[in-house]
């Protein structure tokens, strides 16, 4: 420390260009040694370019035009190597010129105060040259319909959501940008559960996927787990399933309420968790009894891909319905108004109407009564699914989980008591 405070600012400077510099030209170096033909820079190079950029700065001050001459010399002459490559050798990449115009940048950040900045591009620089094998392998697994899927999620969270207004419109005091917000944290919810289910398709067999499922869609998965218990003697196995699903929807509500309001989470997160953990427990627990037939089933459901835009204008068309439909039966209707719309809404996707109160819960419509609402209509909702569940499985795994889900819904209104 004593001889950090006895150098002069310039001379950490230098320091830290050559370290970050020097890195960059050791992993070149390795690589050159690798390849063992003609290969731009190496352990002394790439420190003289920092240099070079830091030179260039302190030269320039606040100009920029010098620093800018300088990058353009540079790029001159490591496009002469690249020419160079490409004569030896027709497949030659371009990734240790890049390497020389970054470090060059990283000298010129480092004089002008920007330490960070700088120490994250060589990190950055340095992780992407090692990785490159790694890297090459992943893009090889990701089809290009999955690179379309996350360009969705990026156009509706980094492109669409900023651009909204955030500010109260009209009499039920509709605000675009927290509209939309919603459906971004529903979708990221939904997505990562997608991406899960991709990366571990073909492991891990009906319980995993029941997990995922539930936080992806607990009445979609009930749906797909009742059909493919119709075609199957197992009916121990999909009617744990389909209760731990649904046991996983509780604790996507608390996230979604944490989000959204943390008032109406503090008061139902302890219920909720109880309730999470006794149906994924106990349809553990059931799922693991013997059945008649013992043999492996695979899992063969592939979930949707959450980000198409038509779903997402559809969600928040259905938010803003249930935002509107709130206020009007708290206004004429009162609390009976407004459980027995919950108790309604438990037959369809529960998350536009519990997402709705969270944004009038505390305002226009009392905490208390919001909290009584949500419990309702996810009480509802697991009624519905052990009735969809008895429509669409064989016998013996519909009456199990109409039984199993009738107990969860009971269970999911006795918070309604202390509340």
């Amino acid at each position: 420390m004593e001889l950090y405070r006895s150098l002069p600012p310039e001379a950490v400077q230098i320091l830290l260009v050559l370290f970050l510099s020097f890195l960059v030209g050791l992993e070149r170096e390795e690589h050159k040694a690798a390849v063992g033909h003609y290969s731009f820079g190496g352990v002394r190079t790439f420190p003289l370019i920092g240099l070079i950029g830091y030179s260039m700065a302190l030269l320039s001050g606040t100009q920029m035009v010098p620093v800018t001459l300088g990058f353009l010399v540079i790029a001159a002459f490591l496009l002469l190597s690249y020419w160079h490559k490409l004569s030896a050798s027709v497949a030659a990449g371009v990734t240790t010129e890049m390497s020389g115009l970054t470090t060059y940048l990283v000298g010129a950040l480092v004089y002008y105060g920007h330490f960070w900045i700088a120490t994250a591009l060589s990190v950055a620089s340095l992780l992407l040259l090692e990785l490159k094998v790694f890297l090459e392998e992943l893009a090889g697994r990701i089809p290009g319909e999955e690179i379309l899927t996350f360009a969705k999620f990026l156009l509706l969270s980094a492109v669409v959501l900023p651009i909204l207004p955030h500010r109260d419109f009209g009499p039920f005091h509709i605000n675009p940008f927290k509209t939309w917000l919603v459906v971004v944290a529903v979708s990221a919810i939904s997505y990562a559960s997608y991406v899960l289910q991709k990366v571990t398709k073909g492991r891990g067999g009906i319980l995993l996927a029941s997990l995922l499922g539930g936080a992806y869609s607990s009445t979609i998965t009930t749906v797909v787990l009742a059909r493919r218990a119709a075609r199957e003697e197992r009916p121990h196995l999909f009617s744990g399933g389909i209760l731990m699903a649904c046991g996983v929807m509780y604790l996507r509500l608390i996230l979604l309420l944490g989000l959204f309001n943390r008032q109406l989470m503090v008061m139902l997160a302890p219920a909720f968790l109880v309730l999470a953990g006794l149906a994924i427990a106990s349809g553990f627990i059931w799922a693991r009894r013997p059945d008649k037939t013992e043999a492996k089933v695979a899992r063969e459901y592939e979930p949707k891909n959450p980000l198409e835009l038509r779903a997402a204008f559809l969600f928040a068309f259905l938010f803003l319905a249930m935002i509107t439909a709130t206020q009007l039966a708290v206004a004429y209707l009162g609390r009976a108004g407004i459980n027995t719309l919950a108790a309604i809404m438990g037959v369809t996707d529960v998350d536009p109407f519990i997402l709705g109160i969270t944004q009038t819960a505390g305002a226009s419509t009392a905490l208390k009564l919001g909290a009584e609402a949500i419990l309702i209509a996810a009480a509802s909702n697991n009624f519905v699914k052990g009735i969809y569940a008895y429509a669409f499985a064989d016998r013996k795994t519909g009456i199990a989980s109409i039984c199993l889900l009738v107990a969860l819904g009971a269970l999911g209104l006795v918070p309604l008591f202390w509340i």
